[in-house]
This record gives structure tokens, sequence and C-alpha cells, in this order.
């Protein structure tokens, strides 16, 4: 992971990335995740995401943004979720 500035995952990549997102923050690596077509179930990964897309409305992204505590949540989008990285 040396030199790269995302880690993108997929919903279903979450349970299986628990030692890998532990480390990206060492590495000042930020994380996305594309949550859409699945409910994200709260836990300590979001800790570790900076960026999720999600399905809903705008209003869904900012209630799931201010309980979740990632820093940006975008909902209804049909973009790649790279169009949204910064």
């Amino acid at each position: 992971m040396s030199g790269a500035r995302w880690l993108v995952l997929k919903a279903d990549e979450i349970a299986h990335s628990t030692t890998l997102l532990m480390f990206t923050e060492l590495d000042d690596i930020l994380v996305a995740v594309d949550h859409r077509g699945s409910r994200p179930e709260p836990g300590l990964w979001q800790r570790a995401v900076h960026f999720i897309m999600i399905d809903g409305t705008t209003a869904d992204a900012e209630t799931f943004r201010r309980t979740s505590g990632i820093t940006k949540v975008v909902a209804g989008s049909s973009e790649a979720l790279v169009q949204h990285l910064w």
C-alpha cells in the first residue's frame, strides 16, 4: 500500500479487511467504500472510512453522515465511486 492515496472497497469486502483498515491511518491512506446495493451496518469499520456511497436521498446521506462520523457521504448517485474522490 506504500504510496497509495485511497483504499477503495466494496461493501462485501469490509468484513475481510479489518487488518488492512487498521493500517490505513498509520500509512495516511484514505478509505472509500461503495455500499450501494446493501445497508451499512454500524461498526468500528466506519471509524476508518473517509468516504462512502449509499443508496437513498441527500437527506439519507446527511443523516448517515451525522450518525456514522464519516466525513463525506453521497447517496443516490449512479456515478463511479472514483469520480468523487479527492
